[in-house]
């Protein structure tokens, strides 16, 4: 695939008008939604070969997520795709005022690997609802899913529309040489930060959802048992290779051990007394991700897990206890199933500690005091997160999601995607059969002081 002529012919194909019409983009949701139905035993077996990912967690955090961000943009797409008339000031009499929706144009959304179905469509189903066209670059880390990508959008739609560029880091440059009119992309700091400086050569705008090390906290007036339970599911979830996990716990030196505790028997009932032999629980998602990961582990106080299985790239659930802010551990963001635990006395420790490092994707609080929950609220800046839970606050189209500072800018979900794809053009329409001439030269008292009665 000539990546140049890929786009090229997209940008010719934007220009014809055939994805703006409402109905268009809704006839192109209702038909990416059936090969989502009907390929869902592939999409599933994918996913397992990627990550080891079970069918349940397959459905739940990634295909489910899909099909209901599918059915919310068909609900409202119509809505969403009106001119808003808004208030005009008098001094534009006579006039009306309007806020038109239009597509940016062609995009390019670049998916990460740890979520490869879901991270990959839930940018690309804004876009299409927005009335743009698609260049989709997938990861070749989870080269099963981006096969598979590949194989239904080829089956769907022309590349002119919808297309997806496989690949690695060579066409990761190439497609960034390009101009789009707007790049979304999903993953790491580092390549986020590359990705802004290419875009910047073209003033392309860009989301960038990237990921950082999110805090939970657990105060002494928590329920403990339910926290742990609830810490467990988002730490341990896709073995910790998720964007908004808890990358670090910090509890108060009271309940402590009784927090740990009830961590180490929601890991057994979660995931057994062995949990490398639950054929639910995944993997690393390669070879180097194993060993920086296990690297992570050496020399630590271990309180739970720790054990692995090199030759299927398999981590237990792990605790660590001892850990200080200058552990190696806490030095980047872990990405996997292991969980550093600090102690604090007083809840400003926290707070300064956040505060003192970029900003998070996340942010967890464990409380059942409403005076600690504004406490922390009002001094931590992150993307988005949880009272007494974790993860599900990605979970709707009623929230839009993303980070803020180090952790990304932008977001997504629901009206947040749509509005993310599309430029919002202010028009004023005038009417012919009257015009002030109040602004016109030349200039008098007269006329100021009507200026400033219309202005005031």
């Amino acid at each position: 695939m000539e990546i140049a002529k890929l786009v090229e012919s997209q940008h010719a194909y934007f220009k014809t008008g055939a994805t703006r019409p409402v109905a268009a983009r809704l006839e192109a949701l209702r038909q990416l939604e059936q090969s989502i139905r009907l390929h869902e035993k592939e999409i599933c077996n994918a996913l397992c070969n990627d990550l080891g990912k079970s069918d349940f967690e397959s459905y739940m955090c990634e295909i489910g997520l899909v099909l209901d961000e599918i059915r919310f943009q068909q609900k409202h797409l119509a809505r969403f795709a009106r001119p808003r008339r808004v208030k005009t000031p008098m001094a534009q009499f006579k006039a009306t005022s309007f806020v038109s929706p239009e597509p940016y144009g062609v995009v390019l959304v670049m998916s990460p690997w740890n979520y490869p179905f879901m991270l990959t469509l839930d940018p690309v189903i804004g876009a299409i609802a927005a009335g743009n066209c698609v260049v989709i670059k997938p990861s070749a880390y989870s080269a099963s899913t981006s096969d598979l990508l590949g194989q239904l959008f080829a089956g769907l739609f022309q590349q002119k529309f919808v297309a997806v560029v496989p690949g690695g880091r060579a066409e990761n440059t190439a497609l960034l040489e390009q101009k789009f009119d707007y790049i979304f992309f999903t993953g790491s700091v580092e390549v986020g930060k590359l990705v802004m400086e290419k875009a910047s050569r073209n003033l392309t705008p860009v989301t960038l959802e990237l990921g950082g090390k999110s805090p939970c906290i657990v105060d002494e007036t928590a329920n403990l048992k339910l926290a742990a339970k609830r810490i467990v599911f988002g730490k341990y979830l896709n073995v910790g290779q998720t964007c908004v996990a808890p990358d670090y716990l910090f509890v108060h030196e009271s309940v402590k051990d009784h927090l740990i505790g009830y961590l180490k028997m929601a890991i057994t009932e979660c995931y057994g007394a062995k949990p490398l032999e639950n054929r639910d629980y995944g993997r690393i998602v390669n070879q180097k991700h194993f060993e920086r990961i296990c690297g992570l582990m050496e020399g630590e106080k271990i309180l739970a897990g720790g054990e692995t299985q090199p030759e299927k790239l398999r981590i237990a659930p792990t605790i660590l206890g001892d850990i200080t802010p200058e552990s190696p551990v806490m030095q980047e963001e872990i990405f996997g199933p292991i969980l550093p635990v600090m102690t604090y006395r007083d809840l400003s420790e926290v707070a300064d500690y956040v505060c003192a490092h970029p900003k998070p994707l996340a942010f967890y609080f464990f409380t059942t005091s409403r005076a600690h929950e504004e406490y922390l609220l009002s001094r931590c800046s992150f993307g988005g997160g949880c009272i007494n839970d974790t993860i599900i606050h990605l979970a709707t189209t009623a929230m839009p999601f993303g980070g803020v500072g180090a952790s990304g800018m932008g977001g997504y979900h629901g009206k947040a995607s749509f509005d993310t794809f599309t430029h919002y053009r202010s028009i004023v329409k005038k009417a012919n059969w009257v015009d002030l001439p109040i602004r016109y030269q030349p200039y008098d008292e007269k006329k100021e002081k009507l200026l400033r009665m219309f202005l005031h």
